[in-house]
């Protein structure tokens, strides 16, 4: 991990075997690539770790002589699978027990540096691409964050470069209304991060309505296997109250590390020392407007080694 002199490791990829071919080493450049690709399509690692798998399988049967652009064709190949793996995860939300989250990422260093990158990937992005449609959000996420050409995009997907240049359009438009109002910075978002933590572990609550939007969301997902709330908690009020409880409750056997998550700063709890929940925020006009605490054991994986995500 990134406190304690841990390497920075990439994603779990498949890792071919045998000896170094040239299909080999040209996957192996790309694989930081394809892995965000997928991801943020996905929301999700460990799909995203699966799609690779698929990709490869691919690639391996690929004649290279006839791969003009070898990096579009990886891109366009990995699409597909997560194509349809991110309509298997749209019918698996729907007995989701409790709201659902993206899969956290502790991000090395190097993602927060590349500001749009981090962007696409922050968990607030990330709940942003939920609310398009699958074949919007491949869209969006091809033409908008790796600029594949229209042209690329229809090969991938299955559509005409004209039918991709409107479901461009359509995501374009729709993400733009519902997307953080302006680009946060890091330092903007680690200052409100400290501000929440100490207001939390003072128990003080002028200070966190501070700190909160009128109208901020908070979302826990536990996915039924950790006790978490079971619908979102709307309003400065009630979510000021609901984390004084909270750390009343647990605050002797719990701490708030900040740390990097999804390109951004964020907070790891540990309960007697132990990994217990990722939180994320989201930043308006300086407010914290979204709260994201992330229960589910199974979407904490990867914060166990830091992950280095590439455009």
């Amino acid at each position: 991990m990134s406190d304690g002199g841990e390497r920075t490791v990439e994603p779990a990829e498949p890792l071919p075997r045998g000896r170094p071919d040239p299909a080999t080493d040209a996957f192996l450049a790309h694989r930081r690539l394809l892995f965000t690709v997928a991801y943020e399509m996905l929301g999700s690692a460990t799909d995203a770790e699966d799609v690779l798998q698929e990709t490869w399988l691919r690639w391996a049967g690929v004649d290279l002589t006839t791969v003009q652009d070898q990096r579009a064709y990886l891109v366009r190949i990995t699409t597909r699978p997560a194509l349809s793996r991110l309509r298997t995860l749209d019918r698996r939300k729907e007995s989701y027990v409790g709201p659902w989250l993206p899969e956290p990422l502790l991000t090395a260093p190097d993602v927060a540096e590349d500001i749009e990158l981090a962007d696409s990937v922050s968990m607030a992005m990330l709940l942003v691409l939920e609310t398009l449609t699958p074949t919007e959000r491949a869209v969006f996420v091809l033409r908008e964050v790796f600029d594949l050409a229209y042209d690329e995009i229809a090969e991938a997907i299955d559509k005409s470069p004209v039918t991709v240049r409107q479901i461009a359009h359509r995501a374009r438009a729709h993400v733009a209304a519902r997307r953080p109002r302006g680009v946060v910075s890091s330092a903007e978002t680690r200052d409100a991060l400290a501000a929440f933590q100490r207001a939390v572990e003072t128990g003080d609550i002028q200070s966190l309505l501070a700190i909160l939007a009128p109208d901020v969301v908070a979302l826990n997902d536990g996915g039924g296997i950790k006790q978490a709330l079971p619908r979102p908690i709307v309003g400065a009020d009630q979510v000021a109250r609901l984390f004084a409880i909270y750390w009343n409750t647990i605050g002797a056997t719990a701490t708030l590390q900040p740390t990097q998550v999804n390109g951004y700063p964020a907070l790891i709890v540990r309960l007697n020392g132990e990994l217990d929940s990722v939180m994320a925020v989201r930043i308006d006009d300086g407010l914290i407007s979204g709260i994201y605490a992330v229960r589910n054991p199974e979407k904490l994986s990867h914060m166990e080694r830091e992950t280095s995500l590439h455009r």
